[in-house]
């Protein structure tokens, strides 16, 4: 079966959708500053101005096109501006989500849809726009999902169920791409929790600035993920330690993660910083002033991940899944030995 066709990073024009904060943001500069030429977009224009200016100020490449995720023909124009600009798309990274912490009982039908709508549909929207480009010298479809694509998690049930569709999608288009032997890898990048923009932006309803449960890890170590599937076909790539222990948990004791979630997952959201219902939030449009890389967790959060670091190292990706449990171990352990 032929290999994806996949240049280095330097070679290639690349597209950050949701890149005007968080991993997006994170992941366009390092694209930039490892001399790709990148295409930044998200709904926010305040924030993708700040990007540009930043990237071009370091000496990188960059323009940057406005567009709601939830609109096709806006994923076609944000495609379209990477060919009239740069000749050509390379790698297409769909980070662009939003989150809703909230009981699900406290829910409404419209905000359920609507985190459907940006984050599985959007992840859509953007693979329909970028296919046609990708299959024609071949490249990357970087889907940015989450350790809730594999295991659902307290107080995100909208959030959790449009992860969960993104890994469904992905897989079966993954196979379908196989299938015609396009030159072309499909990613799913699931992270742990992640130290960015996403909590202040949020809605919540639990009465506080929400988080995700423990450990927390900075947006590099999503970024170093992302770049090594712009350049290798990779299926899968699960950032953090804690996201994998998750994920086995799942697949080996769903009823002991249960429990553990019953018991713990609920109280590890809370922040203590109160946030009421109505404060202002990104679920229907852009939230301006958050145009930042990271959150307010820098003391807590961890700048690398064993795991992922072995995991993207060709004998690791050779060997058993128990090669994989042990890695984990370490991870989750390691602060527990020091």
């Amino acid at each position: 079966m032929p290999q994806p066709v996949l240049k280095p990073v330097r070679e290639q024009a690349v597209v950050v959708m949701g890149a005007s904060s968080g991993i997006g943001r994170a992941t366009a500069v390092r694209f930039a500053r490892e001399g790709a030429k990148v295409v930044v977009a998200a709904r926010g224009e305040v924030g993708l101005r700040s990007l540009v200016e930043e990237i071009r100020a370091a000496g990188g490449v960059a323009c940057a096109e406005a567009a709601d995720v939830t609109d096709p023909a806006q994923m076609r124009r944000v495609a379209e501006r990477a060919v009239t600009e740069y000749g050509r798309l390379d790698t297409w990274v769909h980070a662009a989500a939003v989150l809703l912490v909230a009981p699900f009982e406290e829910t409404t039908p419209e905000e359920f849809q609507r985190v459907i709508d940006v984050n599985l549909m959007g992840q859509v929207h953007g693979a329909m726009a970028a296919l046609p480009h990708l299959k024609r010298r071949g490249g990357a479809l970087i889907h940015i999902s989450s350790m809730g694509a594999k295991r659902g998690v307290p107080l995100q049930t909208a959030y959790c169920a449009s992860k969960h569709g993104i890994d469904g999608f992905v897989e079966t288009l993954r196979m379908e791409v196989q299938r015609v032997e396009l030159p072309v890898s499909v990613t799913n990048v699931m992270p742990a929790t992640i130290n960015t923009p996403l909590f202040d932006q949020a809605r919540t309803k639990i009465g506080v600035k929400p988080v995700a449960p423990p450990p927390i890890y900075q947006p590099d170590v999503v970024v170093d993920a992302i770049l090594y599937a712009a350049q290798h076909p990779v299926r899968d790539l699960v950032v953090g330690g804690s996201a994998k222990a998750l994920i086995l948990g799942e697949k080996l004791a769903p009823r002991l993660v249960d429990a553990l979630l019953v018991r713990f997952g609920f109280e590890a959201h809370d922040t203590g910083v109160p946030k009421p219902a109505d404060a202002p939030d990104n679920l229907f449009a852009p939230l301006d002033g958050h145009d930042t890389a990271r959150d307010g967790f820098d003391d807590s959060a961890l700048p690398r991940s064993l795991y992922t670091s072995l995991r993207r190292q060709p004998l690791v990706r050779r060997i058993p899944l128990a090669a994989e449990m042990l890695a984990v171990a370490g991870t989750v352990l390691r602060p527990l030995i020091r």
